[in-house]
Parts: structure tokens; C-alpha cells; sequence
């Protein structure tokens, strides 16, 4: 397996990644020490960080979201003060 140093790994992460991503797993040393193993995720893996909709049912959003104290930030921007 192939062996990095951190100062390398940091040089050349994108290209690291990639070859991770596609089956190449490595391990970054520190000071020759090994430190970490980085390799693919499997797809179980990739499954546990959809985020979006996490929140589904727990918040609303008004209906007048958009247009919600615009008359106050009209007069902000026209320089009066409220």
C-alpha cells in the first residue's frame, strides 16, 4: 500500500482523493509514523450523510416569507429611521 507523507498529501489532496474515489487506497504518514487510511466509501457509507430535508415536518416557513417587513426595509434603505 502505498505510503505519504502529510506535506505531500497536502501538495497533491485532488489528486489523492481521485485515486481514492476509484479503488487506491493510501496511508498518510507523519514523520514516517502512519497516521490515517484513506479509502473509498462503499455506498452504505455515502447513504448515512443525505442532509437534505432533514428537517422535514420539524420547521414552516410563512407564506409572506419574502415580503415580510419590506416596508421597514424600504425606509432603511431610504435612510429613515424607524
Amino acid at each position: 500500500m502505498l505510503i505519504i507523507n502529510i506535506n505531500e498529501a497536502k501538495a497533491h489532496l485532488s489528486r489523492l482523493v481521485e485515486d481514492a474515489a476509484q479503488g487506491k487506497s493510501f496511508v498518510i504518514a507523519k514523520a514516517g509514523k502512519p497516521m490515517v487510511k484513506v479509502t473509498q466509501l462503499g455506498e452504505e457509507d455515502c447513504s448515512k450523510f443525505k442532509r437534505l430535508g432533514f428537517m422535514a415536518g420539524e420547521i414552516s416557513v410563512p407564506d409572506d416569507f419574502d415580503t415580510m417587513e419590506s416596508d421597514k426595509l424600504i425606509s432603511l434603505f431610504n435612510g429613515k429611521k424607524l
